[in-house]
């Protein structure tokens, strides 16, 4: 691809296999074997997912995942732009760990005050929500009441783009001046009409940012800015 990536950002469910099973660290071993081969010029960025550390996480499974894959939350800045990289599970249910989503509360109320940015993005696994900011709950969004005191932090503070994963379809929608992007996955394909396995192509201008999904079969090796 002409010209490379800055960065790749996995929005989780790194593995298939659930914590404590005995195919999960061989699959989270084999993720890491498999990206080894990435061009050493683009920046790979890990995040978790429900299946990386559990639906219900805990601090062994957290653990698991560190060992493996680094900070499960963590931000970055280039070219004047932040990035906000966040453990959703937590949101989800943080009954056996609340101490690490007390940790991660914390440090997202610290970051989201540094600055000046050109641009604040978030990337997570689950979506707030899928397809508007008030449907009601379900498995593969976050329950409401967080959800509504999360996306006013974020857009009081400068978040414009938050892309998630999760689904295995494409979705999302807007927030007021707040898109949610959920893009399908690379894998295993969901919905009535699957968006085939792919990934995004996300563009970052100075006053604005374009992306889009595209398949592994029709993947593009020159891209236009």
């Amino acid at each position: 691809m002409h010209p490379k990536p800055k960065f790749l950002v996995l929005c989780g469910d790194l593995v298939n296999a659930m914590p404590g099973t005995s195919s999960s660290e061989p699959q989270m071993n084999d993720v890491r074997d498999v990206f080894s081969a990435l061009d050493p010029e683009i920046t790979l960025f890990y995040l978790p997912g429900n299946h990386d550390i559990g639906d219900i996480p805990t601090e062994q499974g957290v653990e698991q995942y560190r060992r493996h894959f680094g900070p499960d939350h963590y931000s970055f800045w280039l070219n004047g732009c932040h990035f906000v990289v966040l453990n959703s599970q937590y949101y989800e249910n943080e009954s056996q760990c609340s101490h690490l989503a007390q940790e991660q509360r914390e440090w997202l109320d610290g970051v989201l005050k540094e600055g000046p940015f050109q641009h604040r993005v978030v990337f997570q696994h689950i979506p707030w929500f899928v397809h508007n900011p008030d449907e009601s709950k379900f498995y593969f969004n976050i329950d409401k009441p967080l959800r509504t005191q999360m996306l006013n932090k974020f857009k009081e503070n400068g978040v414009s783009k938050i892309f998630c994963g999760h689904l295995h379809e494409n979705a999302g929608g807007w927030d007021d001046t707040l898109e949610l992007v959920v893009s399908s996955a690379i894998g295993a394909q969901l919905g009535e009409v699957p968006a085939g396995h792919g990934f995004r192509i996300v563009k970052v201008y100075e006053d604005r940012i374009e992306h889009n999904y595209v398949t592994l079969d029709n993947a593009p090796t020159d891209i236009s800015l």
